[in-house]
């Protein structure tokens, strides 16, 4: 192993801690595509950044720098801008993310997708939102129209490949969807119905997982190594980091506290349960709750629930309080579980925090078994974090380590670049 992964403990702020389960296989290929991790990742926090300062800050000699580089300047993950300057001596050139790579994403809910194209530094260079129908295919199907248009409107750009943000769990084995209750899709495989019709590989992960991925590669998470991210829409979603790595358990499924009951005597839950969290604590929850009370109005979107409340509407209020209650409820329980240093909300609730926020709160403090509560954060832009985190998502299983495991299994990553005609 490496000077860079025997001394992660000096590693700069921003290193998303290494995995030492790579050091099983102990390889020299295995090493080179570790460092090869850690080279990427420092350019990405640091850009624009010398071959110098990347020796300096990861540990590793001049030489292996220079080739990691030029092996990524080859496969186009960066590229060398202007020259650095110096009082004296030779001017080193600067190194970059690539701007000209590109992601295709999507954020599949479970009435509507948004389709968009990211770049590697997170910048949206297209988007487009659509409907969706409950059938499987032919919603795919609208989905795929939508993609074609976007790759044909961004030219001279290199797409890496196609993430999928899901409202459920996927298999990581089989890239399926298999648990998805507010999205019956489970029996259709999304990932080669689109790649039939795209040359680029997919890539899918639960919508939560998107957006703590998000937060990791963008840098919100830095010095956090135990946290969990709930995402608040018309479900609730979890996803866990516990000692620097993301949890994804047998077949994905790690993380389902929405669908732990919480009332055995409950309403019955899309997953087949009764009393589940999600029928408590989700935006459907706080429209449901809404309802009872004004049962001859139409259904507000979340959206306009939020809005009725800050315009001083009692009964708006009255529901989202009482989703707040449900919502720090449950939060007792993560707490309970995995007694995360951070607990990160986002959407629904969480872009009125001011209002509803001590209310979660208080209920989260109430009856901890030991010690200090979790930190609650709070990030507003569900939707740009389940892009980028499907973009993060693309990034990781196509570069480094994780790249070299798809080769062996078979599964290689393909690119392709649309120019003008």
């Amino acid at each position: 192993m490496t000077r860079a992964i025997l001394n992660s403990r000096r590693r700069p702020k921003g290193i998303q801690r290494v995995d030492l389960a790579y050091a099983e296989l102990a390889s020299s290929e295995v090493a080179r595509d570790i460092n090869r991790d850690v080279v990427l990742e420092l350019i990405r926090t640091k850009q624009p950044i010398s071959r110098a300062d990347l020796s300096r800050l990861s540990g590793l000699q001049p030489s292996t720098i220079s080739s990691i580089a030029e092996q990524l300047l080859h496969e186009k993950w960066i590229s060398e801008g202007a020259a650095a300057r110096r009082p004296r001596g030779r001017r080193p050139t600067l190194l970059s993310l690539n701007t000209d790579m590109v992601i295709l994403v999507a954020d599949v809910r479970p009435n509507q997708a948004i389709v968009a194209v990211v770049d590697l530094n997170g910048r949206f260079l297209s988007r487009e939102t659509l409907p969706l129908t409950k059938d499987p295919e032919r919603g795919v199907e609208n989905l795929i129209a939508v993609m074609k248009r976007l790759l044909v409107q961004i030219p001279n750009k290199s797409f890496e490949g196609i993430g999928i943000s899901l409202p459920g769990r996927v298999d990581p084995s089989t890239q399926r969807l298999i648990l998805a209750p507010n999205l019956p899709w489970s029996s259709y495989d999304i990932k080669k119905a689109i790649e039939q019709k795209i040359s680029l590989q997919v890539e899918m992960d639960n919508a939560a997982n998107a957006c703590l991925l998000s937060e990791l590669w963008f840098g919100h998470m830095d010095g956090v190594r135990n946290a969990v991210l709930v995402t608040i829409s018309e479900g609730v979603g979890t996803a866990i980091m516990a000692n620097g790595q993301l949890i994804t358990g047998k077949s994905g499924l790690a993380g389902e506290f929405g669908h732990i009951c919480i009332d055995p005597l409950g309403p019955k839950c899309a997953c087949g349960r009764v009393g589940c969290w999600e029928l408590y604590a989700s935006s459907r929850a706080a429209i449901a709750y809404y309802a009872e009370q004004v049962p001859e109005a139409p259904r507000p979107s979340i959206i306009d629930l939020l809005k009725l409340a800050e315009d001083g509407d009692k009964k708006a209020i009255s529901a989202l309080n009482r989703q707040a209650v449900y919502l720090g409820r449950g939060l007792q329980m993560i707490a309970s579980a995995l007694s995360p240093e951070v607990i990160l909300l986002t959407g629904g609730l969480a872009s009125s925090w001011t209002h509803f926020g001590p209310i979660v709160q208080s209920e989260l403090e109430k009856n901890m078994l030991a010690g200090d509560p979790p930190r609650i954060a709070v990030t507003n832009d569900v939707e740009l974090a389940r892009l980028r985190g499907a973009a993060a998502l693309v990034l990781q299983r196509h570069s480094g380590y994780n790249r070299l495991q798809s080769s062996k299994e078979g599964t290689v990553a393909k690119r392709v670049r649309l120019k003008n005609a």
